[in-house]
């Protein structure tokens, strides 16, 4: 559970839930406001966050209107008044860790994001091997069954489509640090089919790559862990879709999700800064495929 709630990004949670809904009815804002006789301009805020108390009742009917089950109806309108009674803060949010309610908010965030600009010091999920997110899935759920570990590992693919899909895939920008090639995950074997899907993906062109080497140093003078820049564009007038939202894996304690400008703004110069000492894209498949040869040996 969240030591405190950031109320911005639990509408925009249950905004994106609401659309995603009424979207795969097949229906239009208009028509589905009039069905549960709520105005345009109402509708168009619960999807876009913007509604500052949302009302249990017009999610309620909104979610028989789209058919959703029970028991996400009743998640939904939870989420709803989490988000009417909820108090902003200081525009950080810790909440809960890997697996946990916090992380489908992420997911729910990466699915809608236009772009994705991360800094990692392991493969992220969305460009791991089905063998590489096993092994360490497998590590982090040491006395979990079979069954849920590759219900994890199903989960942890069907993000990638975000990548891969032919309409609108995400533009994915990554910097990996060069740890992430030595350090073993699974057997030989796997790291190795792992760095050539890196330099496969990373022709593609909504996907950038670039390792930071270890001979980069330290970036303005501190060691960095993982983060990602998540923006969600702008519409058709220019306006952002959502504000831009850092988020930072909190392993094995709290996520945190950054809102502030002046946040968001720092970690964009440190990927700035990042990039000036990575390596190009051509160097970086030379080198994962150097070093996936090196594994071939060890099998």
């Amino acid at each position: 559970m969240a030591e405190h709630e950031s109320p911005t990004l639990l509408r925009r949670q249950l905004g994106r839930f609401l659309r995603e809904a009424r979207e795969g009815r097949g229906l239009t804002i208009a028509i589905a406001a009039e069905e549960v006789q709520l105005s345009f301009n109402g509708l168009q805020r619960l999807e876009t966050g913007r509604a500052v108390k949302p009302r249990r009742q017009d999610v309620r009917e909104l979610c028989m209107l789209y058919e959703v089950n029970a028991e996400q109806t009743e998640q939904t309108v939870g989420l709803a008044s989490r988000a009417a009674t909820a108090r902003d803060e200081d525009g950080i949010t810790p909440l809960g860790g890997l697996f946990s309610d916090a992380f489908n908010m992420y997911v729910g965030m990466e699915r809608s994001a236009r772009r994705l600009v991360s800094y990692e010091v392991q493969v992220p999920g969305l460009l791991q091997t089905e063998d590489y997110a096993r092994a360490l899935i497998g590590a982090f759920l040491y006395d979990g069954s079979a069954e849920e570990i590759e219900q994890r590992v199903r989960v942890r693919r069907s993000r990638q489509v975000v990548v891969t899909r032919k309409t609108s895939p995400v533009d994915l920008q990554l910097l990996l640090d060069e740890s992430a090639l030595h350090r073993m995950v699974g057997r030989p074997k796997v790291m190795a089919e792992q760095l050539r899907y890196l330099a496969d993906i990373s022709t593609r062109p909504n996907v950038t790559l670039r390792i930071h080497p270890w001979s980069a140093g330290y970036t303005r003078g501190i060691l960095h862990g993982s983060f990602v820049i998540l923006d969600f564009g702008t519409n058709s007038k220019g306006t952002p879709i959502e504000p831009p939202v850092v988020y930072l894996d909190g392993g094995m304690s709290s996520d945190l999700y950054l809102e502030r400008p002046e946040m968001v703004h720092r970690y964009t110069e440190m990927v700035d800064a990042i990039r000036q000492t990575a390596m190009d894209e051509k160097t970086t498949r030379d080198l994962l495929r150097r070093v996936a040869r090196s594994y071939d040996g060890d099998r």
